[in-house]
């Protein structure tokens, strides 16, 4: 361990692990209220038949995009960070799908919230995982001191090509987490984990409006391979099983993956129900493993812990060991629960979901 207060990698391991203690200090989730059932899917494409991957996932409005996503989840974190916006020193937004080609969501948002002009901010990008980075490298400016708090989101408006299995999950909503002190954190990050390689699995060229896959490579050796090592050498690092942890939740393509990558893992099924949210809000790309953890941290209790493994197609994955302190108590009620957006829905038809995707060119 540095002795400098920056943030050290065990260069044996892999293991990222402050030398100073950082946590979440806040969190905040969004979910657009449109809800697409996957029936209507396969009415359109199948004439009814087949299975369904999901049960329903949620859509943007026609005045929703990545950034207003992103907002009222930093809105809703702030909310229960109960900090002065001024103070937080960095700002970043990790997403599949910015506003702008060429023109920040970050700025746009951390001057929406009041955090401009003495902050930095970026936009992340690394397919599903982007969420997650900001969060990584967040640990890294707290601790070193170049920031008290780090303001980082993933939030997504996934698209599908038309008829593809993608249009089945490919959904909307997002994630923010305000990184800072341990001694202000509802939940310790106790270490942390990345395992990446060159895994061609899902991808999308300039000027393709919606992305390419791999098809069942996705799972194997994409998805499976990446998660189950990020969470075993992370586990094993720590010196610790499924067991010791009293919630788990990974990355949601679609339902069947999570769950099958968390029996690999050694985990049992009251550990992941609780973050288990793609059957009904669909994959949030960039948010989906940390649209789940916000809804574990709205149950969790003091001294509960938590592994919440990312995935990012290209491909990478990035494990949290997390602890949660006496704060989270007070804090849980100051904004709304994931599950209240989940509760507030309003159910639309293909049509309805053509049009407000744009998937129907008029020009």
């Amino acid at each position: 361990m540095s002795d400098t207060g920056y943030a050290v990698r065990d260069t044996q391991h892999g293991i990222m692990q402050p030398s100073t203690q950082v946590g979440f200090v806040g969190y905040g989730a969004y979910v657009p209220r449109h809800r697409l059932p996957a029936t209507e899917v396969a009415r359109v494409w199948k004439g009814g038949l087949g299975g369904l991957p999901i049960t329903e996932k949620a859509v943007p409005g026609p005045d929703e995009d990545t950034l207003t996503i992103a907002l009222e989840a930093a809105r809703n974190a702030l909310a229960r960070a109960g900090i002065d916006p001024g103070l937080i020193g960095a700002v970043w937004v990790g997403s599949e799908s910015h506003p702008y080609a060429v023109k920040p969501t970050s700025t746009i948002l951390a001057e929406a919230i009041g955090a401009t002009p003495h902050t930095e901010a970026a936009d992340w990008q690394f397919a599903c995982k982007a969420g997650t980075e900001t969060i990584q490298a967040g640990m890294g400016f707290v601790a070193s001191g170049m920031a008290r708090y780090v303001l980082g989101i993933g939030a997504d408006t996934a698209q599908g090509r038309p008829g593809d299995a993608l249009e089945y999950t490919a959904a909307a909503g997002g994630a923010a987490y305000i990184i800072g002190p341990a001694e202000e954190s509802l939940a310790v990050i106790e270490a942390s984990f990345s395992y990446v390689t060159d895994t061609p699995d899902f991808w999308r060229r300039p000027y393709m409006h919606y992305p390419s896959h791999g098809q069942r490579f996705t799972g194997e050796p994409a998805y499976f391979h990446h998660v189950t090592s990020a969470g075993q050498h992370l586990m094993e690092h720590m010196g610790r099983t499924a067991a010791d942890f009293t919630y788990v939740v990974l990355h949601q393509p679609n339902a069947k993956f999570p769950q099958r990558a968390a029996k690999m893992l050694g985990f049992e099924r009251e550990q992941w129900t609780t973050g288990l949210l793609c059957p009904v809000v669909g994959n949030t790309y960039a948010g989906a493993s940390i649209l789940g953890l916000t809804a574990i941290l709205d149950e969790a209790k003091p001294g509960d812990t938590i592994l919440a493994i990312s995935f990012g197609s290209g491909a990478g994955s990035d494990a949290f060991a997390m602890r949660v302190t006496d704060l989270i108590t007070e804090r849980q009620g100051r904004a709304p629960k994931t599950g209240d957006y989940i509760a507030r829905r309003q159910e639309i038809d293909y049509a309805t979901y053509v049009r407000y995707r744009k998937k129907l060119q008029m020009e």
